[in-house]
């Protein structure tokens, strides 16, 4: 199903939609992957969340291929007679000669054709053609690895398919073959070693090597060119899945990945720099109402926090009002998705939570399956005693309540020793012993079957993280995927990624990761890393991800312990934000939805279709690489302060009020405006805006590219930081915005109301006026100085400037400008003739 977002903080035009010229004529596409209507891993949320703009794009001439699964079919597909006589005659062949291939529509949205193939109705044919695998490919397959032979057997049906439609179409359609992961990869190469008129793509989602190396502890990316792939293969008795794997890559007419990060991979691991990119997206479906998302999250928080009542009965010391739930999720891979280091900073951050007597409380939930026998006793008798309590409650209020509107009844005012008999505070104080309890809450909901060597409880005991009253970071491990139907915990994933606050994942090894884009869809922050596909692509799209609340912890070039630290001052810093910022941030955060939609990501995976087209038939396809492939760039929110030193990052300004007034729409509005492509190198020359007229008179002052805007101590509460800002902006309101109104002070003279008044300002000393209130600000300079400071009042902050430089201290008083009443200093350059 779709994910929701709200339309009322979107449509930033920077992502326009994009449909491109639509499919070419005469060309069927087949899409084949294992997990075509059989849900294993990620590929399957791939398949499904792009299918609508595939088939509107297509229409009957797209196709997805995959296996016959009777459990999957029975809930998800339709199964119906093909209506293209080409393929009514294909599968008409196949079946008559002992396959068994169904025909029918995936019941998603879009409702994609699809065509399974039966692996299990063939399986007499294994022997056979593992023979003619090795005879053609010389790559052997065990008899021991069931997967492998399931993708030895789906491969030759793929390629048979394959082979027959074409035989049967009238027209001789070109035919285009896109292959997901290694399972369905022996399809490509056996088509390209028959010679079938198919131009072929493979994606690799991950490699199999990768993998496995990230999974054995082994510094995987600073020895990346280092490793002998096929040894290593070998030790991990992978051989013939990498062979598979790599000769899909090679025979492909084009290789893609889902990241640079796994491009990289792909490269010295398969021995083949992929052609193209090709990010994950989402089906992003917009509401109407305006506040939706938010309003979403409140109830589902309220969901969780129900659930958190039960679990922590007799040890619900904290308030939840004041309660931030955190979460991790996917397979259980200890160190490949960052469970380890997560751990680690969970105990650093209960250490910095109690020494400095924070009054917030941090639930953090690890949503990893595992292998369990039921259900933890304690936790289900938690959520037993919350029920009775909440039983004993209603029932006292429904007495109470008939009383008082019995007396009030009649015009008298109730008598409160009279209210609540004996019986009535008999059952409250029985309920109230009830909840007592001397054990800790458990901190696994389950009965683990390895107890003892399971990575994430061995930790626990290791840092010492029980869920005590003392400490301020509690611990809830749910080893099991999430069910609306389940007793103790009953929402989906999608309902309890909304109720938390903030998604964790420090993953060492993630391809693309799905986890943190679907939080930033449901307007959830998240915490990645620039190991994941997801994390490169934010910092590539976005100026400043962390004002938007994605936070990425280096661990590329990084040492693990700074890593940690790393990812500890983001939790810390979260936990610091108060009610408002938090939901201003959760806008931002959902502002970033049109980013990760197909329509704006499924061009690529239409770049790589037609490149294939023009390497199989060159005769009646050419390619040229688009000019705009390399997307647009976000620009810093417009109500974010332009200081990268803040320790409130996703504050509009520092505030500690609740009530403040934030309007959410005009920020919006902000920021539609200020989207636009990357702003040029640096390095370019300054002053060459063709836009902004030069002054008149003998001296000009040309501006450095390399500006300081440097707020004053005293003045809005900031300390004395640095940014670095971008020149020609043209508007207030952010950041780069500030030096807009300032060029506007120079090109040309500023309006009273801009500008109160500008000074020369060498070293700690206040110069001569050299203008007046809306006179301009170019003039002959009062003091030399050939290595000036920038003085900051409150203390000096020594910033080499270039020689001969001016620093001219602007005091902004526009009342529609977030610096109103600050000051600012800004580094001009040397004046020319």
């Amino acid at each position: 199903m779709p994910l929701s977002r709200s339309v009322s903080v979107s449509s930033l035009p920077g992502l326009e939609d994009w449909g491109g010229p639509g499919a070419p004529e005469n060309v069927v596409l087949f899409e084949v992957a294992w997990e075509v209507a059989n849900k294993v891993g990620g590929i399957y949320t791939v398949l499904q969340t792009k299918a609508r703009v595939t088939a509107d794009e297509w229409g009957e001439s797209y196709v997805l291929v995959g296996p016959y699964v009777e459990s999957s079919v029975r809930t998800q597909v339709e199964l119906l007679e093909p209506p293209q006589p080409a393929l009514r005659r294909t599968l008409a062949a196949m079946n008559a000669q002992g396959c068994k291939v169904h025909f029918g529509r995936w019941l998603i949205e879009g409702s994609p054709a699809v065509v399974l193939l039966d692996v299990g109705a063939t399986a007499w044919s294994l022997e056979r053609w593992k023979g003619e695998l090795w005879e053609s490919c010389a790559i052997g397959v065990p008899w021991y690895d069931r997967e492998a032979n399931d993708a030895v057997l789906f491969g030759f049906l793929v390629a048979w398919f394959l082979g027959e439609f074409a035989a049967q179409s009238e027209e001789r359609p070109f035919i285009v073959g896109h292959f997901h992961e290694w399972l369905a990869g022996l399809g490509l190469v056996l088509s390209r070693a028959r010679r079938l008129p198919v131009a072929t793509i493979f994606t690799t989602h991950a490699t199999l090597l990768g993998r496995y190396l990230c999974a054995g502890s082994v510094d995987f990316y600073n020895n990346l060119h280092s490793f002998d792939v096929d040894k290593e293969a070998g030790e991990r008795q992978i051989y013939h899945r990498y062979c598979l794997e790599r000769a899909a890559a090679h025979c492909a007419h084009v290789l893609t990945t889902v990241s640079h990060v796994t491009a990289a991979e792909a490269e010295h691991l398969l021995k083949r720099k992929p052609d193209l990119v090709t990010p994950n997206g989402l089906n992003v479906r917009k509401f109407s109402a305006m506040h939706e998302f938010q309003n979403l999250h409140a109830q589902s928080k309220a969901r969780v926090q129900e659930f958190v009542r039960g679990h922590f009965y007799g040890h619900l010391d904290f308030d939840l009002d004041k309660t931030l739930f955190f979460f991790i999720a996917g397979r259980y891979e200890f160190s490949n998705k960052g469970a380890d280091i997560f751990l680690e900073a969970l105990a650093r951050l209960n250490y910095l939570l109690r020494v400095n007597g924070s009054e917030v409380t941090v639930v953090a939930f690890f949503i990893m399956p595992a292998r369990t026998n039921n259900f933890n006793v304690e936790s289900l008798k938690g959520q037993a005693v919350r029920k009775q309590l909440w039983d004993t409650a209603n029932a006292v209020k429904e007495k109470f309540g008939k009383k008082l509107y019995e007396s009030l009844l009649v015009g008298n005012l109730p008598d409160m020793n009279k209210m609540l008999d004996r019986e009535d505070f008999t059952m409250m104080k029985r309920a109230i012993f009830a909840t007592q309890r001397q054990s800790f809450p458990p901190v696994c909901t389950h009965n683990m079957l390895d107890d003892a060597t399971d990575p994430i409880l061995t930790t626990i005991r290791r840092i010492g993280l029980f869920n005590s009253s003392n400490d301020r970071v509690k611990i809830i491990f749910h080893p099991e995927f999430l069910s609306s139907t389940s007793p103790l915990l009953p929402v989906d994933y999608e309902e309890f990624v909304r109720g938390c606050h903030l998604g964790v994942f420090p993953s060492y090894y993630e391809p693309w990761g799905y986890t943190p884009a679907e939080c930033t869809v449901m307007g959830i922050p998240s915490v990645s890393t620039n190991l994941s596909g997801f994390g490169c692509f934010m910092e590539e799209h976005i100026a400043d991800p962390s004002a938007y609340g994605i936070y990425i912890v280096d661990r590329r070039f990084r040492a693990p312990e700074e890593s940690c630290a790393q990812l500890t001052a983001f939790l810390y810093g979260f936990c610091q934000q108060s009610r408002r910022q938090r939901i201003v941030q959760r806008n931002r955060t959902e502002r970033l939805s049109d980013l990760l939609d197909w329509k704006y990501l499924g061009r690529y995976y239409t770049f790589a279709r037609r490149m294939a087209l023009a390497k199989a038939f060159p005769e009646n396809f050419t390619y040229d690489p688009p000019e705009a492939a390399a997307g647009f760039r976000y620009p810093r929110p417009a109500s974010v302060p332009p200081s990268p030193a803040l320790s409130r990052l996703s504050s509009p300004r520092h505030s500690d009020e609740e009530d403040e007034r934030y309007d959410e729409e005009e920020e919006a509005a902000k920021d539609r405006v200020n989207i636009r492509r990357p702003p040029s190198p640096p390095g370019s020359p300054p002053g060459t805006d063709p836009r902004v007229p030069a002054p008149r008179g003998t001296a000009q002052w040309q501006v450095w590219l390399s500006t300081w805007i440097i707020p004053l101590w005293g003045v809005g509460g900031d300390s004395g930081c640095t940014h670095l800002c971008q020149p020609h902006s043209t508007r207030s309101g952010s950041a780069p915005q500030i030096w807009g109104g300032f060029w506007g002070a120079l090109y040309p003279p500023p309006s009273p109301q801009c500008l109160h008044s500008a000074w020369a300002q060498p070293h700690s000393k206040m110069g001569s006026p050299i203008s007046q209130r809306g006179g301009g600000i170019w003039g002959s300079p009062t003091y030399t100085h050939s290595t000036p400071q920038v003085w900051v009042r409150g203390g000096p902050h020594i910033r080499p400037s270039p020689p001969g430089t001016w620093i001219i201290k602007v005091l902004h008083t526009h009342p529609n400008d977030w610096v109103h009443g600050r000051e600012v200093c800004v580094i001009l350059g040397v004046p020319t003739p």
